[in-house]
């Protein structure tokens, strides 16, 4: 299965789909990417606080698979904000993933407290001048923080951020669709913590013969979004990579788009530092 790709405002191409390695265990996490993998994944986001580059490094290197096959993504933690201590974080992350540059790499969260976002994405083109990232983004910047990295002139091509049907980022869109900033969704079936198999979703997968979490991935496909589902089963994988053979209705997207409240499940960026 070829999965779709979106092109960037940097004119480089991004797997649609990706396995994300969030929580995953370092000792298992070579073992987990390399299920991903041989499922069909060829694009795979770490950060460097996951604590497991080095798993997916492992993981990768063992796979036989040629580089330029697969998209790669990791990001810049809280503590290395500044332009000359990105860079070691960078270099660092480069070496656990035992990769001479990563295709894709984001500044975690914004962190208001320290103040330096500005600062370090200021240094973030000099990171792909020197081929050490083929792109450069960003990750929880929502309407709040997002107009001050656009103000440098410096438009990131992704900005990765928690969105799922009753959390689609609404205040924030406006400025990623001007920017033409791709939406990656983390948190895309609402890390458990929201039961969409008893709402309207349910009744649209019973209607495709899917589940409603290949449902709700297949509505992010469909919104435009790069989604990344994690599991650590390799059977939940090879479901959440089967989502190529059917399609939501215009009236099935709008209806699971009604879904939206507020409700965000995890860390508010004004609070994470």
């Amino acid at each position: 299965m070829t999965v779709p790709t979106l092109t960037l405002n940097d004119g480089k191409t991004i797997p649609q789909l990706g396995f994300g390695v969030f929580k995953v265990d370092p000792e298992e996490t070579e073992r987990i990417v390399t299920d991903a993998l041989e499922v069909g994944y060829r694009h795979i986001d770490t950060a460097a606080v996951y604590g497991n580059e080095e798993g997916v490094g492992r993981a990768i290197a063992k796979s036989g698979i040629a580089r330029d096959e697969l998209f790669v993504t990791t990001k810049l933690w809280n503590d290395r904000h500044g332009a000359d201590e990105s860079k070691r974080a960078l270099g660092e992350s480069l070496e656990k993933l035992g990769l001479d540059h990563v295709d894709l790499y984001l500044i975690h969260w914004p962190t208001p407290e320290n103040n330096n976002s500005v600062e370090t994405w200021e240094a973030f083109p000099s990171y792909r001048d020197q081929g050490l990232t083929t792109s450069i983004g960003v990750s929880n910047f929502d309407h709040r923080y997002l107009p001050q990295i656009l103000d440098t002139g410096i438009i990131p091509a992704v900005d990765q951020i928690e969105c799922h049907p009753q959390f689609q980022q609404i205040e924030t869109r406006p400025l990623l669709t001007e920017h033409d900033i791709k939406v990656e969704a983390w948190g895309p079936l609402g890390q458990g913590k929201v039961d969409y198999a008893d709402t309207v979703i349910g009744e649209i997968a019973s209607a495709h013969g899917k589940s409603w979490a290949q449902t709700i991935i297949r509505w992010h496909l469909q919104r435009g979004h790069v989604v990344f589902p994690k599991s650590n089963n390799r059977d939940r994988m090879a479901q959440n990579f089967d989502v190529f053979d059917f399609e939501l209705t215009t009236a099935e997207v709008a209806a699971i788009d009604g879904l939206e409240n507020g409700g965000r499940v995890s860390g508010d960026p004004a609070e994470v530092n």
